[in-house]
């Protein structure tokens, strides 16, 4: 019969957006950072344990992977707070673009290049980039300087509130180019002009003498 040893023991780790606190750390002892930020070396769990109670905060495992891990005394309430803050303000400054494609034919009329630019025009309000793609078929290929001056008019149409990515650029039987949203400052509003006081700007008239009887 053959033997089986005990494997490794398993030590479960904490899920990455956790931290092991006070008496959930499991290494027998710990290099310690004290509430302060200072670094007071490496103590046995128990003394780590006594010092944040003495303090009376928490002992937090923020490296778990070191050897020994590394724990420091701090306010895991306020701790967590800050870190769920800086989360949430990492998460509200990435800005998610995406690309809206476009499509116009080298013969494509005037009414649907105007619609196909009022849809652009939607998407960059949004703030998504648009790509505007020109197909030549056929014989078609020999006129792409005609084909770049549609596109460009294209541009020209929403350059109030876009900017060109370079110019037109041939990609296979492609011509494409891309359309990235601008902010703009606003002109600044005069105030409306409030209307002339009656008199201003006239010579003073004299009150009219009363009536003599």
């Amino acid at each position: 019969m053959a033997f089986r040893g005990r494997g490794p023991r398993f030590i479960p780790q904490p899920p990455p957006d956790t931290h092991r606190i006070n008496r959930n750390i499991r290494a027998p002892q710990v290099r310690l950072i004290g509430p302060d930020g200072s670094q007071i070396g490496i103590v046995p769990i128990e003394d780590a344990l006594r010092r944040a109670q003495e303090a009376e905060l928490d002992l937090v495992e923020i490296a778990p992977t070191a050897q020994p891990p590394v724990c420091r005394i701090l306010n895991y309430g306020k701790f967590k707070y800050q870190q769920h803050k800086k989360e949430t303000e990492a998460r509200r400054k990435q800005t998610i673009t995406t690309v809206k494609e476009l499509r116009l034919g080298y013969r494509t009329s005037v009414g649907d290049v105007d619609r196909q630019i009022e849809r652009a025009r939607e998407f960059l309000n949004e703030g998504d980039r648009v790509k505007f793609t020109l197909r030549f078929r056929g014989r078609e290929m020999a006129y792409q300087d005609l084909g770049r001056k549609k596109l460009m008019g294209v541009c020209e149409a929403l350059q109030d509130i876009a900017s060109v990515e370079g110019t037109p650029k041939m990609e296979g039987r492609m011509m494409g180019v891309i359309l990235t949203p601008s902010v703009k400052k606003k002109p600044a509003t005069k105030a409306p002009l409030k209307e002339v006081a009656k008199g201003e700007g006239e010579e003073p008239q004299a009150a009219p003498s009363p009536p003599t009887s």
